[in-house]
């Protein structure tokens, strides 16, 4: 316990918080990429299925970082522009973005009805 001389010379302080998400994205909502690599990944122990992920970089930066491609199917090559936004996938491990779909080269979902503006469809 603190006695009342010690908090006058150096008083409480707040714990600074970080924020992941921000931090790699600059302080900024959405970012500018381009891919380096696609590649499918396996997700944690319940669940099976391979996941469609990409590295990208960000334009300016040399930063390389893993996100993930949602929605079935996806027309990503190499040196493609995307754009990527905060989001974890819960079941990737060290995930934290998701592209953002309909936006520069890749393209929205084909034939989806529901839950369009997730993944870049336009109503028909």
């Amino acid at each position: 316990m603190t006695n009342i001389l010690q908090l006058i010379n150096q008083p409480r302080r707040k714990k600074l918080i970080k924020n992941r998400r921000g931090l790699k994205l600059f302080q900024n909502p959405q970012k500018k990429a381009v891919c380096l690599k696609i590649l499918t990944m396996a997700p944690k122990k319940p669940n099976s299925a391979n996941r469609r992920i990409a590295k990208v970089k960000i334009n300016k930066q040399g930063n390389i970082l893993t996100i993930k491609i949602i929605g079935e199917k996806h027309n990503l090559q190499q040196h493609s522009t995307i754009l990527i936004k905060g989001g974890r996938a819960r079941d990737l491990i060290g995930v934290h973005l998701k592209a953002i779909r309909g936006k520069y080269v890749l393209t929205g979902v084909l034939n989806r009805k529901t839950s369009r503006s997730l993944y870049g469809v336009k109503k028909i």
